[in-house]
């Protein structure tokens, strides 16, 4: 219950940050344009907080904290006295109106160039992608990867870590052609050049692991089945596991991996099990019965309530790279850039085929990662609230009426023409727009149900 609770706040934290950042944008600007706004809500629905600055603005919180808007003084939506004719948003310049339009993505990117920028102040680290195991027959076996080596570069762009590796090889996904990748013997020190081969790569699959589908298995430090926590009243301390008992067997089964004791405890719900572990150097046997728990796809599996020591990495795999005051600025736009282009490419393959629609993602899945992220750490949300911003504003941009990209589109035609978009043609093609953005909704939110 607590799980949930903490990911709903931190959901809607994360909503109302970005959506408080956008409209702000539009709220800057269109007031800078002359242009005067009448409401400046987070939320949708009945107001449950709402004050007046002295130009006449309201500020409202909302029930339905899933977005918010700016409204401005607009013809189009009832009378305006003649006295404020200057101050409406119709009448404002084209060139005013893609400004206004503009800011709340401009508004989004600047946040997560701010974002990326302190997790860089903070100094990035992450871990060496050593090959611990190729698949028989993969794509990576047939390039010639074989167990030791460690990628340097993709497509000539570094990959200092797993994260660097993910992303260049994510930006591949769905394409024909080859995968130009550097790779160093952890024995000789040799860099070699490989070459994948691609067809169709990960076109279909729904939550695509680039390293997993290249066949490749990365050296990760073995987990001994160590104990090093108890959870109080769980069936471990009912059973008498205490803190530092080494598992040596289940049931009779060598256990050597921390790996092997969780697949034997999560097979046995509600199933009476033998343990033998070692305490002060002596064999110790106990009797447990694992507490019966649901995933997420309503499977039973077996819980004992314990935590592992983990083990710290070789330091020769550590990688750790710390930024100066602008070098962390410089970082910070070009993660920003790089982000963007990978979602608009993501976009464009999804048009095009190459990419399944089925990973698109909605509100729900947004929720659980955001839920998820907290508890890696506070660092570790911000690098989640930065990709959620660039999303934001890219997505926003697109020509699509009703979105931003939309009513620019419109002011750059008449900025081009001399000529407003006719009435009705608006009215018609932001009849469509809503309709494009609804559906696409829907089938994220249906993504995401069958997700759960």
């Amino acid at each position: 219950m607590l799980d949930i609770l903490q990911t709903i706040l931190v959901t809607l934290l994360t909503l109302a940050i970005l959506v408080t950042v956008h409209e702000f944008g539009h709220f800057w600007v269109a007031r800078r344009c002359g242009v005067k706004v009448l409401r400046f809500s987070v939320g949708f629905g009945k107001p449950l907080l709402s004050w007046s600055d002295r130009s006449g603005t309201e500020y409202v919180i909302a029930g339905i904290p899933l977005g918010g808007y700016v409204k401005m003084l607009d013809e189009r939506e009832g009378n305006v006295p003649e006295e404020l004719l200057d101050q409406t948003f119709n009448r404002a310049t084209p060139r005013s109106r893609i400004a206004i339009a503009a800011a709340g993505p401009l508004a989004n990117f600047i946040l997560a160039i701010l974002v990326y920028w302190l997790i860089f102040l903070n100094g990035v680290s992450g871990v060496a992608p050593i090959v611990a195991k190729v698949e028989a027959g993969s794509l990576a076996e047939r390039a010639g990867i074989i167990a030791g080596q460690e990628f340097l570069s993709v497509d000539g762009k570094a990959t200092p870590t797993w994260e660097a590796l993910q992303l260049q090889l994510l930006d591949r996904i769905g394409e024909n052609g080859e995968i130009l990748v550097n790779m160093r013997s952890s024995d000789t020190g040799l860099v070699s050049e490989k070459v994948v081969s691609l067809t169709d790569w990960m076109h279909d699959v729904e939550e695509p692991n680039p390293v997993r589908e290249l066949g490749v298995t990365l050296f990760v430090p073995e987990v001994i089945p160590r104990i090093e926590s108890v959870m109080p009243e769980s069936p471990a301390e009912r059973a008498g596991l205490r803190a530092g008992d080494l598992v040596l067997e289940t049931d009779g089964q060598p256990i050597n991996t921390w790996l092997e004791w969780v697949e034997q405890v999560r097979l046995k719900p509600e199933q009476a099990v033998s343990v033998t572990v070692e305490r002060d150097n002596q064999r110790v046997m106990l009797t447990m019965t694992p507490e019966r728990k649901l995933d997420e796809g309503s499977k039973a599996y077996g819980y004992v309530g314990v935590g592992v020591a983990m083990p710290s990495w070789p330091e020769e795999m550590q990688r750790m790279t710390e930024y100066g005051f602008i070098g962390a600025a410089v970082a910070a736009v070009d993660k920003t850039w790089t982000m963007s282009a990978l979602t608009l490419s993501s976009i464009k393959k999804m048009l095009m085929g190459l990419l399944s629609p089925k990973n698109l993602s909605g509100p729900i899945t947004i929720a659980k990662v955001a839920g998820s992220s907290v508890q890696y750490g506070f660092f570790a949300w911000l690098t989640f609230l930065a990709l959620l911003s660039v999303s934001l504003a890219v997505l926003n941009l697109l020509p699509i009426p009703v979105l931003d990209g939309g009513h620019i589109v419109y002011a750059l035609v008449e900025w081009l023409t001399g000529k407003p978009v006719a009435e009705q043609v608006q009215v018609w093609a932001n009849q469509t727009g809503l309709v494009l953005v609804v559906c696409l909704m829907v089938f994220a939110i249906y993504n995401d149900v069958l997700r759960l």
